[in-house]
């Protein structure tokens, strides 16, 4: 059986849980709540992007992507950094919710799934 390889673990979760080389990332939010949805999700995304080179993969390799909003009024804005960030020759598979987040102050919070 293979072994379950887990990154960034703490008591709680993992940030990334990796099996048969796939990655299962974490919900990741910003740590500035002080900015729009434009600026954290360009934060959020630049934490998927810093995981993903710690596991040796890339946003090409992404399979899937949950986006969940706390308002989806910020769709738009939400959309332009992820449209500046994604890889847009292999871009993932993608579903975008409206959620109550855990924290009031998030407005965006991403999980994805890549190969290893």
């Amino acid at each position: 059986m293979q072994k379950i390889q887990r990154i960034q673990a703490n008591g709680r979760l993992s940030e990334v849980s990796i099996y048969q080389n796939i990655a299962y990332f974490a919900g990741q939010v910003a740590e500035n709540t002080q900015v729009d949805a434009y600026f954290q999700s360009k934060e959020v995304l630049a934490l998927i992007d810093k995981l993903l080179a710690e596991i040796g993969s890339h946003k090409s390799r992404i399979l899937n992507a949950q986006i969940f909003l706390a308002d989806m009024q910020d769709y738009d804005l939400m959309n332009q950094a992820w449209d500046e960030w994604v890889d847009s020759n292999q871009p993932p598979s993608r579903a975008t919710v409206e959620a109550k987040l855990a924290n009031p102050d998030w407005k965006v919070e991403i999980v994805i799934t890549a190969v290893v």
